[in-house]
């Protein structure tokens, strides 16, 4: 499908050049597509292949964040109430992505909607009476809005025992537990998913390149950008020259961001985690798990702790993950340099880089305990979620690196660690890069359509009416319009077959 044997020289001034072959890249092609069909798109990807890092469907949690399951979106203050605020914003996000992926369904991107998605109960669970009081006051809290009328609660082992068996089997009766849940949840291949894009917008006349690193990013005198770019297995270097830049090339788009000397840039850090998981394929533990299960992280422990359950349907495959476990590496990609965390501090972001290494003691503290966990010691932690867990049914992996974000506080002048996205637009809005990682592949369309309005200010009213055909919702907020998000819901079951 990719063009990697294609003569880069066929597209040596695009309108639009687009670094790194995810699913950043792949939104942005096929919303470009849409408002912009006559602009010339060309992608870069260093890979051998698109959708290698990041993206990969074994490199991602493919939950689908929608925040049905996820505690860290739900927050619980000193008073015990629960905040729902950042839950609806991401579960709104992910409504838009299902509205866009339902309108390339129904345009003719892929055959059949099962490729990349498929329907998954999202269930949250916890222990301990103070586990089942935050239960409850989050419940309460999520219930509330129209985006989780839908959320059911229980605290009956009975009740529990059916909806997540392979979590409850051999539990202490006598443990307080609790768990909401929504059927209304998804699996994500998201690798799956690029890759259709992509292939999409190539019938279209996007150019695709695999093989292709791009190494320095440069302002032209006449406003243009000149990237330089080097073919991974001849060595041979190019350039192209474009109005338009786009670096999405995950735990790769900080350092190359410094490169161009943007000033938004400045400041700007990233922090390497590995991710780990414990795999099994065995179809009689998976058969007993149907669901993709959150507990609560230990306290202490950061966002990027929370142990999870999920199934995974992989290549026509059902396996289950449990994790994460988090590994260092000094890589902001699998296929990076060691170099890479060394080279990316500058003088700019050298304080903001201290000030972590100050204030993220409890970050430090757990990346050191999980690295000198033995097997033994991560098979317990797993039948803690799983009691009757045999060692022999599971595997360790390794899945992607996250590079999560350092930033400067504005209110404070000090560098403080970011779990979520940041996109980094240039002053004129002709480069753009996105750093972080969670909830990004699911909240992808929303994020590449900010990046639109701020990159294309001035064809924003152009663009709308041909944003919304595609996405009903668009400039719509659906936890305030029952009726939109009723039929919008409705529509995106139906063309994304997640019925039943």
């Amino acid at each position: 499908m990719t063009s990697d044997h294609r003569a880069v020289a066929d597209s040596s001034n695009p309108d639009v050049v687009l670094v790194g072959g995810g699913i950043m890249s792949a939104t942005l092609a096929a919303l470009f597509g849409i408002v912009a069909p006559d602009w010339s798109v060309t992608v870069f990807e260093a890979g051998p292949a698109l959708a290698g890092e990041s993206s990969d469907a074994w490199n991602n949690a493919g939950t689908g964040h929608s925040a049905l399951c996820e505690l860290n979106y739900t927050p619980a203050g000193p008073d015990g109430r629960v905040d729902p605020s950042k839950a609806v914003g991401i579960n709104e996000q992910f409504q838009v992505s299902r509205q866009f992926w339902s309108h390339l369904v129904r345009r003719g991107m892929t055959g059949s909607p099962r490729d990349f998605i498929s329907p998954v109960p999202h269930v949250s669970f916890v222990t301990g009476e103070e586990g089942r009081r935050y239960m409850r006051a989050r419940y309460a809290a999520l219930k509330a809005e129209p985006l989780f009328a839908e959320l059911e609660h229980t605290e009956d082992p009975a009740e529990l025992a059916r909806w997540i068996p392979l979590v409850m089997a051999g539990r202490d009766p006598e443990q307080a537990v609790a768990a909401t849940r929504s059927i209304a949840g998804t699996d994500v291949n998201f690798g799956a998913l690029t890759k259709l894009l992509l292939a999409d917008a190539e019938t279209r006349g996007v150019a695709a390149h695999t093989h292709q690193r791009v190494e320095e990013i440069e302002r032209e005198t006449d406003g243009r950008w000149k990237v330089t770019v080097r073919d991974t297995r001849s060595g041979e270097p190019r350039t192209v020259r474009t109005r338009f830049v786009f670096v999405g090339a995950g735990g790769g788009a900080l350092p190359l961001l410094q490169r161009t000397g943007i000033p938004e840039i400045a400041g700007f850090g990233g922090f390497p985690v590995s991710g780990m998981f414990l795999r099994t394929t065995s179809q009689e533990l998976v058969s007993m798990h149907q669901a993709k299960v959150y507990g609560q992280a230990a306290v202490g422990a950061p966002p990027m702790s929370v142990p999870h359950l999920d199934l995974r349907l992989i290549d026509g495959e059902h396996s289950l993950l449990f994790g994460p476990y988090a590994g260092f590496s000094p890589k902001f990609l699998k296929a990076g340099s060691m170099f890479d965390l060394p080279l990316s501090v500058r003088p700019n972001n050298l304080g903001s880089m201290l000030g972590v290494a100050r204030t993220e003691l409890a970050l430090t503290k757990y990346l050191i305990k999980e690295l000198l966990q033995s097997r033994a010691a991560r098979h317990r932690t797993l039948q803690g979620f799983v009691p009757e867990a045999e060692e022999h049914d599971w595997d360790m992996i390794t899945a992607g690196q996250r590079v999560q974000v350092i930033k400067r506080d504005p209110a404070t002048g000090k560098g403080m660690l970011q779990f979520g996205t940041e996109l980094i637009v240039g002053a004129d809005g002709t480069i753009a890069g996105l750093l972080g990682a969670s909830p990004g592949a699911s909240t992808a369309v929303s994020a590449m359509l900010t990046l639109l309005e701020r990159c294309f200010p001035d064809r924003t009213d152009a663009w709308r009416p041909l944003i919304q055909e595609a996405i009903p919702s668009y400039g719509h907020k659906l936890s305030d319009e029952p009726e939109l998000l009723a039929q919008v819901r409705k529509d995106t079951t139906e063309t994304l077959e997640l019925a039943g």
